[in-house]
């Protein structure tokens, strides 16, 4: 079991990736000469991207600080709304659905398989943990808030609260992290896809080589484009 240390404050992962391809897209136009077009392009690229990577912060942050008004709820084995209690993956069924509109699977286990599996010591805000507390593996869930915190739905008689994740008890039950944010398609913006597509369309115009015309050929472009709850 790795030793879980909160580390230091840095800039997301999926956000450094998001600079770089601002980055980039700004260099491919200035190789290219500054060109009105290009200028163009990189000008939305940039707003596409830098909206992305605004929409993502958003997201996260969304779904902590609503994760955090259910402090308090009771806990109830198989609950799913906070009418009538909640248990430690229906805490994240809930916090997604009304947050972010995405639907997650309502298991622990389930929870487990979907995303990117992350060291602990990458943990973001967002992400969610998972912990061996019925004698198997990833039978318990809560989402990290950042700072070794994170919140969930412990057990009967308790209620949801925010727990210390080097704590020696949590330690020693620790199975992993699973990423959701800029991994599963639903927690992707769409400004992000539409920029990729757009950007891909044009750059693969940009490289091909003409072809001349011939008499035998058409004139112009003929293509368009877990079983157990905790």
């Amino acid at each position: 079991m790795p030793t879980v240390r909160p580390h230091a404050s840095r800039a997301p992962s999926w956000l450094a990736a998001l600079t770089f391809a601002v980055a980039a897209t700004l260099a491919s136009a200035a190789l290219a000469g500054e060109r009105p077009a290009d200028r163009s392009l990189a000008e939305a690229a940039r707003a596409s991207l830098l909206a992305a990577a605004s929409r993502m912060v958003e997201g996260t942050r969304d779904v902590t600080l609503f994760a955090l008004s259910l402090v308090g709820i009771d806990y109830r084995y198989g609950g799913a709304t906070p009418a009538h209690g909640l248990d430690c993956s229906g805490l994240i069924h809930y916090v997604f659905q009304e947050a972010t509109g995405v639907v997650l699977p309502r298991t622990s286990r389930e929870l487990s398989r979907i995303g990117k599996s992350i060291r602990a010591g990458d943990l973001e805000p967002g992400d969610l943990v998972f912990f061996n507390t019925r004698h198997a593996a990833f039978s318990h869930v809560g989402i990290y808030l950042g700072d070794d915190r994170f919140i969930h739905a412990p057990s009967r008689g308790g209620e949801v609260n925010v727990a210390t994740l080097s704590a020696r008890y949590w330690q020693q039950r620790y199975s992993g992290a699973r990423r959701l944010f800029g991994v599963l398609p639903a927690l992707l913006p769409d400004v992000i896809t539409r920029a990729e597509a757009r950007s891909s369309v044009q750059a693969a115009a940009a490289s091909a080589v003409p072809v001349p015309p011939q008499d035998d050929q058409p004139q112009g472009p003929a293509a368009e484009a877990l079983d157990i709850q905790p």
